[in-house]
């Protein structure tokens, strides 16, 4: 489901191709999106309709005009063609102004359900997707495609019902006034076909480039606003300055490229018009001349072929325009097509009572870099506290990401009190945890809400919860207490405040297993003495998994597990694995000698 990205070395989210055709994607988009927006699609086409029938009025209406002008005996004709001029313009102003309004609803309405779709969708995908995509080219594909998408849709709406009704009114003056002088206006039509044909194509495929480029843009954008401090402290703003300029260079060389594809075809249809003019010049000319043709007939020919040639150039524009629209919605598929992995089961069981014990069996993991876990199996006892330690990379975190199944082990089975996790519903498997993460997740949102976080208001709680997690103690320093927005991020906080904000969350939670990776890690000496106190307190009659580096904090476990290379090297106590001399005491003899 995902090909590579080369430019970047990363996979990128793309349907495994177009299985069914154009047809079954638009089907898919029409189905899916904008047949509940019919009503005002249909309305907005109406009036763009009008507006476009008002333009071959006009052509019409030129032969009484200039008759009633030149000819003596046709001035009765003048005043009523000028009368139904200005009223043509009137109607064309009102129906113009109407459809413009209706799609912008219509067309703001869909672009919105296809994003809340695509957003409702990536959220249920695991860890091995984000791994593969990076944030940035996400939000292109969920913002900028389908805002795209929409300003395509507005100039092919507009193309096929104002304008293709237009064409038609136009063409149908010009057959009235003169048959064979309107097969001569188009006698080089049928030249544009191969061209078109060709140039469609290369614009399909350049704009799917020009998507994945900007995709690459707002990667690099990501990265560099999230790691700001970084960039200053190194130096290199220079060098991030001179990629995200290559970056925009190949997206505007893409862009370029699209946009001349874009008008190939309406440069096309001028030059077809060239010697349609030059042919009818000449020949109506010479009728003219003899007596054959007034000139207001002339005119009200001359005027409506003039007129067609734009909408004619629009139309010839608006094949382009749904390949590039096909090939966004290809992109869009592509993220709705990509399987969720992690799903309630068919059948699902009740959690478990209490605390539950947590058990490791054999459980194999690995991502596409390469095996993470290899046969990982112990046992987190109910109720009381378990610390894994281990150098970086021994898939720590990843027992973790497996007990909330944000990712399934390709082998072996992950239980809570002897039920495995892939038979509870996901809602009852994670109600049942309470997580505080080393990358803390905020939002911009109030403390007190971020705290919350869906949880029912409670006063007494959330008081408990914001002293004990020492929240309380920052407090009066914030403009507006828990009211004070976080900041996207938790930007408007330091990094310790955030850790006791996440800490607070957890602590509200109340959840009987409670999953600690670095909790304290961003914490000085004196807070982390007392928020590690009230981690302790809160773990009593839970089951507890602590992740840590500093094994200062683990000392007190009831069982600490060595991992390494994805498996249990060791396991015991602090007393028991320093009497052992093996991994566990070589790490504490370098933590405790550099301290």
């Amino acid at each position: 489901m995902a090909a590579p990205d080369t430019a970047r070395g990363r996979r990128d989210v793309r349907p495994a191709g177009n299985v069914g055709g154009d047809r079954r994607i638009a089907l898919w988009f029409w189905r899916g999106f904008a047949r509940r927006r019919a009503g005002l699609l249909l309305a907005a086409a109406l009036l763009m309709s009008v507006e476009g029938a008002t333009v071959g009025a006009v052509g019409y209406l030129v032969q009484p005009l200039f008759d009633g002008i030149l000819a003596p005996s046709g001035g009765g004709s003048f005043g009523w063609a000028v009368a139904a001029i200005a009223g043509a313009f009137v109607l064309r102003a009102v129906a113009g102004f109407g459809q413009r309004v209706l799609f912008v609803s219509a067309s703001e309405r869909i672009a919105a359900d296809l994003q809340a779709a695509m957003m409702a969708h990536l959220m249920r995908l695991d860890l091995a997707f984000y791994r593969a995509n990076p944030p940035g080219a996400l939000i292109d594909r969920v913002r900028g495609d389908a805002v795209a998408l929409r300003e395509l849709l507005a100039k092919i709406v507009a193309g096929v019902a104002r304008d293709g009704v237009a064409l038609l009114a136009l063409f149908g003056v010009a057959l009235w006034m003169d048959p064979l002088w309107t097969a001569l206006a188009v006698v080089g039509v049928p030249m544009l076909v191969l061209p078109v044909i060709a140039v469609q194509r290369l614009l399909r495929r350049t704009v799917r480039a020009a998507r994945a480029a900007s995709g690459r843009v707002v990667t690099h954008l990501d990265e560099v606003f999230h790691g700001i401090v970084t960039v200053q402290l190194a130096g290199t703003e220079g060098r991030e300055a001179g990629r995200f300029r290559a970056a925009l260079a190949a997206f505007r060389r893409l862009q370029v490229r699209g946009e001349a594809a874009a008008a190939a075809t309406p440069a096309m249809v001028d030059i077809v018009a060239a010697l349609g003019f030059a042919a009818v010049l000449t020949w109506g000319s010479r009728e003219i001349a003899g007596g054959g043709k007034t000139v207001g007939e002339f005119m009200a020919f001359f005027t409506a072929l003039g007129l067609a040639f734009d909408p004619l150039r629009k139309l010839g524009a608006v094949a382009g325009l749904g390949q590039a629209a096909l090939a966004l919605l290809e992109r869009m598929e592509g993220i709705m097509a990509w399987p969720v992995a992690i799903t309630d089961p068919v059948a699902p069981v009740a959690p478990p009572p209490g605390p539950p014990a947590i058990a490791f069996e054999g459980v194999t993991f690995a991502y596409d870099g390469g095996p993470v876990l290899r046969g990982l199996t112990f046992l987190a006892e109910a109720g009381r506290t378990t610390a894994i330690v281990g150098p970086s990379g021994a898939g720590k975190s990843t027992v973790f990401a497996l007990i909330a199944r944000l990712a399934d082990p390709q082998a072996g089975r992950v239980t809570l009190g002897g039920v495995e996790v892939q038979t509870l519903r996901l809602a009852e498997l994670r109600g049942m945890l309470s997580v505080v993460s080393q990358d803390t997740a905020l939002f911009d949102a109030t403390l007190q809400e971020n705290i919350a976080l869906g949880q029912p208001e409670d006063a007494a709680r959330m008081a408990w919860a914001v002293a004990a997690a020492g929240v309380g103690a920052f407090l009066p320093a914030l403009p507006a207490g828990l009211d004070t927005l976080a900041g996207p991020r938790g930007s408007a906080l330091s990094g310790g405040q955030r850790q006791r904000v996440a800490i607070a969350r957890a602590l509200l939670r109340d959840a009987p297993v409670l999953l600690l990776d670095e909790a304290t890690s961003a914490l000085d000496a004196e807070t982390e003495t007392a928020v590690q106190a009230a981690l302790e307190r809160l773990a009593t009659g839970r089951t507890t998994l602590v992740i840590a580096h500093r094994l200062a904090t683990v000392r007190r476990a009831d069982r600490i597990i060595v991992m390494d290379a994805g498996r249990v090297v060791e396991s015991g106590t602090h007393a028991e694995l320093l009497d052992l001399g093996g991994l566990y005491a070589r790490l504490c003899a370098l933590q405790f000698s550099e301290a």
